[in-house]
Order: structure tokens, then C-alpha cells, then sequence
């Protein structure tokens, strides 16, 4: 009986000293965010002109530091609050990332590694890293924060977003890809999605390096590029076609004048002759949008020799395909499908929205004698990406357009640890363009079509 009431004391003299300690870390988290908040409204009220004007972003970082360190120092004595040296530096950190940063999303943006930040309303953030999803541990303040951090993203390129327009696309300073949509619409609460672009671009070897292509198929879609075949890039959504359509143009000879019409602009095109494009959503008034379809009307008056749109969703690929039927060889586009066969009905589909009353055969002959080939991208269960199929298209036999696949992706089964075991193979064909590489001055490989198959 004693030994149990001694434990039992022990316990009860264990809990309360857990209690105090949980109580002290309750205290100095509140003492944290009181003085930070403190800080905050003390740094909105009185900002030194200089650092308001001051251009050089690098700078003016500095410079907010700095006051914001000095803020620090004068108010924590105040508020009777002492903080270590590690605490004050990560309130600086949080204070100028959310100041001029993206907010506390902004440490996901600045790895190198994550492809993608998804912030479903103030207390869920997701990443992606390496192909999987990852659940952070970062949280916004409330659906205001998350709305303070859209409306910095949207402002500086003129597109807006509120209860009449609760969706928006957009672009950050760096070129990555931005959507926002928020309640009502939103359940969640204020919804983004970032899809980051790396600061250097990748190059076809870079694909070659990471399985998404073998090097018979690199060479081969240069050689495609260079002899201005038509190309349309189709895909899943994140399975890679806007990094596939910026590697595919890195091939466009720099004598040629290149015009690009984006919803947001984000390729990363290298060459010194390149016009950008992009639509305009209409304002406050309902006025003054410019979509898809007039940007490429008017593409055609402007002497392009390569046309590249960023992506066909609707009405726009009527266009696209008009384009490529009227001299305009060697355009590029993106689309969403999951193989090339469901690209041409999809095709087929973004046709008939355009509003044209057109029967499906002539929608067909329009597709087939636009579209040399389709390059398929997918991204596998294990989160690798790969060009699972070079899709030629043929021409019309009957009613049906005629495809043949001159290089694929066969999947031979999953290792131990979940990877995709397979590989990039020919499949033998030689494609009816083939002699366009000939004429064009271009020496392929002579077994480049043969089943040198490569293992991944």
C-alpha cells in the first residue's frame, strides 16, 4: 500500500511539473507572437521612406532587417518579453517574409528541391518533393493572411481576385506558375497553388540524365524541332509538358522569329528573337478581356515563324490548328490528355467549343494534316516522369486518323522499394517524315529506329 501511494505521489509530482512546463511553453509562445505582432503593426505604421522606395530588392531586405531587429530591441523591454538569439533571428525571418515575401510559404519556395506548394486554406499546406507529397508544418494566421499573400502575388501583373472573380491565374516574379481560388468557391478556405519553375533551365541531357527520355529519343526530337514538324506535347496535369515544351524550343534556331502566347507566361525561351503574349482577364466592368483565340488571330499578322501556345483548353486549338495548316510549321502546344489516341479527341473536342459548326471528318482532316506528332508525357506511380510515347500522326483512313508510335515506354514491373522498372524503347518504325531529315541536311543515327532498348 505505501509503495503504491508513493508512486502514486511521484506521478502527481511528475504531472504538475509537466503541467508547469507545458504552461512555460504556452507563455513563450504567446510572449513570441505578442512581440511579433507588436513589431508588425509598429513596422506598418512607421516604415523609413527609404526602405519603402528603395528599388534593389536585395537592399531592401537589408535594410527591413535591420529595422525590424531594431524594432525588436526597443519594444521586447517593453512587454517584459526576453527572447534568445535564435528566436529573435527566426522572428526576423517570419516578419520579412511575410513583409515582402509570399508569407510563410515563402521557405517552401526558396528550396530547391520542391516542385510545387499547395496551400489548401490557412492550416494545411502540402509540397512536393521528388515526385511524393509531403504535408508541412507551416500554417498561415487565418484566412486573411492567405488572402494578403494572393492579393500580393495578383497586384503587380494587373489581375485581381474577389467575390465576382474568386479564381485567378498568375505568375510569380521567378516565371512559376500560380492558381488561386478562394471561398465561396473555395470550402476550405483560400486555396493556392504554385508550380515552380527552377532558376536554370533544363536541357534535353538533363532528361536523358533522369530517365525521362532515352538518348536515341533526344536525338530524335531535335532533329524533329529542327525540320519544323508540328508538335503537340500532351499530358496529365504535373506530369511535366510546360518543362518538355521549354526543352523542345530550346532547339529553335535563333534566326527565327518566335511569338508565344501564354494565360500566364512562363516559358523560359532563350533565344534573343522572341515576342511574349498573354491574355488579359476583363475588369472590375466586366471590359477589356483578351482571350486565347484573339491573341493567336492576331500572332498571324505579326510574321512569326514558330507559334507557341502555352496551352490549348478550348476554342483556341481551331486557331492553333488554322496556324499550322497556313504555313506556320514547326508550332508547339500543350494539352491535357492521357495518351496520344485521347490528345486527338480531345483535339477534336477544343474544335467543336470554337463555335464552328463543323462536321467531325473535316475537324479530323484539319487535325491530321496539322499534327506531325504527338509527344506523350506522363508521370508514373512511383512520381518519375517519362515520354511514354513519340506518336506520329499519319494522316486520314476513312474516318479515323492513322497514328503510329515510333518510341515508347514499357513498364516491366516495380522494385523493392516501389520504382518503376522499364524501359525506352523503338519500336522499329521509321516515321513518313523521315526523309525530311535527309532533305533538311540532318544524319541520324543509322539504328535509331531499331529497338535498342534502354532499361530504367
Amino acid at each position: 500500500m505505501g509503495g503504491l501511494l508513493s508512486r502514486l505521489s511521484e506521478e502527481k509530482k511528475s504531472g504538475e511539473k509537466s503541467s508547469m512546463m507545458d504552461s512555460a511553453a504556452t507563455r513563450e509562445i504567446t510572449g513570441f507572437e505578442r512581440l511579433k505582432d507588436k513589431v508588425h503593426t509598429r513596422l506598418i505604421d512607421d516604415m523609413p521612406q527609404a526602405i519603402m522606395t528603395e528599388a534593389n530588392q536585395e537592399k531592401k531586405r537589408a535594410m527591413l532587417r535591420d529595422r525590424i531587429l531594431q524594432v525588436v530591441g526597443e519594444e521586447s523591454p517593453k512587454l517584459n518579453i526576453t527572447l534568445s538569439p535564435r528566436e529573435i533571428e527566426s522572428m526576423s525571418q517570419v516578419l520579412l517574409d511575410d513583409m515582402i515575401g509570399f508569407g510563410p510559404i515563402q521557405k517552401l519556395l526558396d528550396e530547391e528541391d520542391i516542385s510545387e506548394v499547395m496551400v489548401n486554406g490557412p492550416y494545411q499546406i502540402y509540397f512536393e518533393r521528388k515526385g511524393k507529397l509531403i504535408l508541412s508544418d507551416v500554417k498561415f494566421k487565418d484566412n486573411d493572411h492567405v488572402m494578403r499573400i494572393i492579393e500580393r502575388i495578383v497586384a503587380p501583373i494587373g489581375r485581381r481576385i474577389d467575390e465576382s472573380v474568386p479564381y485567378v491565374d498568375a505568375r510569380l516574379p521567378d516565371g512559376s506558375r500560380v492558381n488561386a481560388i478562394i471561398p465561396p468557391l473555395a470550402l476550405n478556405g483560400p486555396t493556392i497553388t504554385i508550380r515552380k519553375f527552377k532558376k536554370e533551365a533544363l536541357g534535353i541531357q538533363d532528361m536523358v540524365r533522369f530517365g525521362t527520355v532515352s538518348q536515341e529519343m533526344a536525338t530524335f526530337l531535335e532533329a524533329c524541332i529542327k525540320i519544323r514538324l508540328n508538335i503537340v506535347v500532351s499530358g496529365g496535369t504535373g506530369s511535366g509538358k510546360t518543362t518538355t515544351l521549354n526543352i523542345l524550343s530550346s532547339f529553335i534556331p535563333e534566326d527565327e522569329r518566335i511569338i508565344t502566347c501564354e494565360d500566364a507566361a512562363e516559358l523560359q525561351l532563350r533565344q534573343p528573337h522572341v515576342v511574349r503574349l498573354e491574355t488579359r482577364p476583363a475588369n472590375i466592368e466586366g471590359k477589356g478581356a483578351v482571350p486565347m483565340r484573339e491573341l493567336i488571330k492576331n500572332t498571324l499578322r505579326m510574321r512569326p515563324e514558330r507559334v507557341i501556345v502555352g496551352e490549348c483548353r478550348g476554342g483556341e486549338a481551331l486557331d492553333m490548328l488554322q496556324a499550322m495548316n497556313t504555313g506556320h510549321d514547326g508550332s508547339l502546344t500543350t494539352g491535357h490528355a492521357n495518351t496520344p489516341r485521347d490528345m486527338l479527341s480531345r483535339l477534336e473536342t477544343m474544335v467543336l467549343m470554337s463555335g464552328m459548326d463543323l462536321p467531325i471528318r473535316a475537324i479530323r482532316e484539319q487535325v491530321a494534316s496539322a499534327v506531325h506528332m504527338i509527344v506523350q508525357q506522363s508521370r508514373l506511380k512511383d512520381g518519375s516522369r517519362k515520354i511514354t510515347y513519340l506518336t506520329e500522326i499519319q494522316g486520314m483512313e476513312g474516318d479515323k486518323i492513322v497514328t503510329q508510335d515510333i518510341f515508347r515506354f514499357e513498364q516491366t514491373g516495380t522494385d523493392e522499394k516501389g520504382k518503376i522498372i522499364g524501359r525506352l524503347k523503338a519500336t522499329g518504325i521509321r516515321p513518313k517524315f523521315a526523309s525530311k531529315f535527309e532533305e533538311s541536311g540532318i544524319h541520324l543515327p543509322p539504328n535509331i529506329f531499331t529497338d535498342s532498348a534502354k532499361g530504367w
